[in-house]
């Protein structure tokens, strides 16, 4: 029985289904391989690290609120106007200051079928309708998109390239999509993982949202930096849509040590070289190799493979099966994609580690 005298939450908080990142422990296993959650398997950078370091020493300062110097290095690094750069923890937090600022109750957001689920959390914290466009051939489709679109429609996400699935939407696939949306409705390019992609006709958003009044990109340092844990993302914005934003994001929302590592991150390049070189060397090879045991396997322009299964019981017994050999990958039902695994791009090591597994698996 519910004791209706107790602090109540606001409506639809109850409703909203909390966010699981993958696991990261498996009992009886002292160090698992985790490729559950896209981070860059070579880590931060010497020079992120060697920052993070430096940076103990003013812990007992609050950082600069406009992160100014961060600001004017990701400007500098990207050829963009240091004015119109909104700073996160993470661009998870970028994603929920703007739903927090645009929606008001009833209206909608509108994102693809298995966009990322932290799109749709903050928009449901702000009493707001999530509308799925169907992605059949598991990418966003901009008719699709168009046709969820109505009168209280106030943004729409768009994963590029997409996170589970790999996916992405080409530069005129995105400029369609915008010259079709009302100039009151905010398009969010999420390009978390644009640094893997090497697909020739992927284009950053960077340019349209430059010309565009309605447009915002998000980038992140989670991944091919390697700072995860450091949370720090950004996003490009028209100046009315940044400081629009700045009036509620709270005070201090990056540390200091995480202003120092990204700057220096920036300057990394034969890290940033290492990382995607990893990646472009396993992807095909894992794609390939797990194709051959018989399982199908989603193009994907990210850090990680998409692998779908005969069906739910038999991706789980592949996850089980993984386990005991102390190798984490992602179940993704929460993404409405029961009968798929998502792997992370690993180390040498841990890319020929899940090969042999999935191989005995296959064998069973």
């Amino acid at each position: 029985m519910t004791d209706t005298t107790a602090p109540a939450p606001r409506p639809g908080i109850l409703d909203i289904a909390p966010y699981v990142g993958g696991k990261s422990a498996i009992a009886g296993v002292a160090e698992p391989m985790k490729l559950s959650s896209n981070e860059n398997a070579l880590g931060a950078g010497d020079k992120a690290r060697a920052a993070y370091e430096a940076a103990i020493r003013n812990l007992a300062i609050y950082p600069d609120g406009r992160a100014t110097k961060l600001r004017t290095a990701v400007a500098e690094h990207h050829g963009l106007e240091p004015e119109r750069l909104i700073f996160g923890n993470g661009s998870d937090e970028v994603f929920a200051l703007l739903n927090q600022t645009y929606l008001s109750p009833g209206d909608n957001i509108v994102t693809g079928e298995y966009g990322f689920l932290a799109y749709r959390i903050s928009a449901m914290a702000n009493e707001a309708e999530v509308k799925s466009a169907p992605e059949p051939n598991y990418k966003a489709e901009v008719d699709a998109l168009l046709a969820q679109v109505d009168e209280r429609t106030k943004i729409v996400y768009v994963s590029n390239p997409s996170n589970p699935t790999g996916s992405y939407n080409s530069g005129d696939e995105i400029r369609r999509l915008h010259a079709a949306l009302p100039p009151s409705i905010l398009l969010v390019v999420d390009e978390a993982y644009a640094e893997f992609v090497t697909e020739p006709d992927w284009e950053t958003s960077f340019p349209l949202a430059r010309d565009a009044q309605n447009v915002v990109v998000t980038r992140t340092f989670s991944k091919i930096h390697g700072l995860a844990g450091l949370r720090i993302g950004f996003g490009y914005a028209p100046v009315a849509v940044a400081e629009a934003v700045d009036r509620i994001r709270l005070p201090f929302n990056v540390s200091v040590p995480g202003i120092e590592a990204a700057v220096a991150a920036l300057g990394d390049e034969a890290h940033v070289v290492a990382s995607r070189e990893l990646v472009q060397q396993w992807r095909p090879r894992l794609t390939q190799a797990i194709k051959g045991f018989g399982f199908d396997v989603l193009p994907s322009a990210g850090n990680f493979v998409l692998v779908k299964f005969a069906d739910t019981a038999h991706a789980t017994a592949a996850s089980d099966f993984l386990n005991s050999k102390g190798i984490i990958v992602r179940p993704v039902g929460g993404y409405g994609l029961p009968d798929c695994l998502r792997i992370t791009v690993g180390t040498d090591d841990q890319n020929r580690a899940v090969l042999d597994a999935l191989s005995e698996f296959a064998g069973r």
